[in-house]
């Protein structure tokens, strides 16, 4: 009769030998998805190679795209730098910015070039602006703006269907606006992450959800267009663009 402690101890082996086996034998867990995979950049971070705006008021400095407005050239009419190589329809863009206290902004797509002045643009904008614009701070930033067309779609913190009509009607929360807020840093690079597929439009920022846009108004929502970055109508500002890039989605 073998001694209770061996019995034990063969127990305890065959155990461990059978959860090796089964360890072995088991597939290995899947690797974290990459959140850079399939996304170009779309600038270069040294020229304006591939963009087109008005030399008075946007250059290339320290790897970024800057806009800057002076009181000897100040704007009567917003004004863009425009995106050249495409007019994408699905995808996302993610890219850094950084803006002026004073400063007020955005990122163009899906968008038209006006016929009416040179380098302006109609079409849905992930709006940005600086601390220093109003009280509470970031009155804008992260919401879904309609340059030139229907104005506001969906304000930071609102989940929106706008109708047939072009009514925006809210349809969920995704938090409060001012606690959102609190996630855009001042004076700081923030980085912004565009979903455009079908119709649905979401704006995210530093890794929140800011606003979604479910657009249902055939007669004036747009599935493809120009992708730009503005300067605003205004007092003198300062905004910065890098880490442009681009990823193409499939259509639905």
């Amino acid at each position: 009769m073998p001694h209770p402690a061996l019995r034990c101890l063969a127990v305890c082996l065959a155990l461990t030998l059978r959860l090796a086996a089964q360890s072995a034998a088991a597939p290995a867990p899947a690797p974290a998805p990459d959140p850079e995979a399939g996304f170009v950049p779309i600038f270069d971070g040294a020229t304006l190679k591939g963009w087109d705006g008005d030399p008075r008021y946007w250059r290339v400095e320290n790897g970024a795209i800057v806009g800057e407005i002076t009181p000897e050239t100040i704007v009567k009419r917003n004004t863009f730098i425009i995106w050249r190589a495409g007019q994408p329809a699905d995808f996302e863009l993610k890219l850094e910015y950084r803006i002026s206290a004073n400063g007020n902004s955005g990122v163009n797509y899906r968008s038209v070039q006006l016929t009416d002045a040179e380098w302006s643009l109609a079409g849905y904008q992930a709006d940005i602006d600086g601390e220093g614009r109003g009280d509470p701070p970031f009155r804008h930033t992260g919401q879904n703006y309609e340059e030139r067309g229907r104005t506001f779609l969906a304000r930071r913190g609102e989940m929106v269907r706008v109708d047939s009509s072009g009514s925006p009607l809210i349809t969920g929360s995704l938090g409060d606006k001012q606690a959102l807020a609190g996630f855009i840093k001042p004076g700081d690079w923030n980085e912004y992450h565009l979903i455009a597929r079908g119709n649905v439009l979401i704006h995210i920022l530093n890794g929140h959800v800011m606003s979604i846009v479910v657009d249902e108004d055939h007669a004036h929502r747009r599935a493809d267009g120009l992708i730009g970055v503005q300067v605003h109508v205004g007092p003198p500002m300062k905004v910065e663009y890098r880490k442009i890039r681009l990823k193409a989605l499939p259509s639905n």
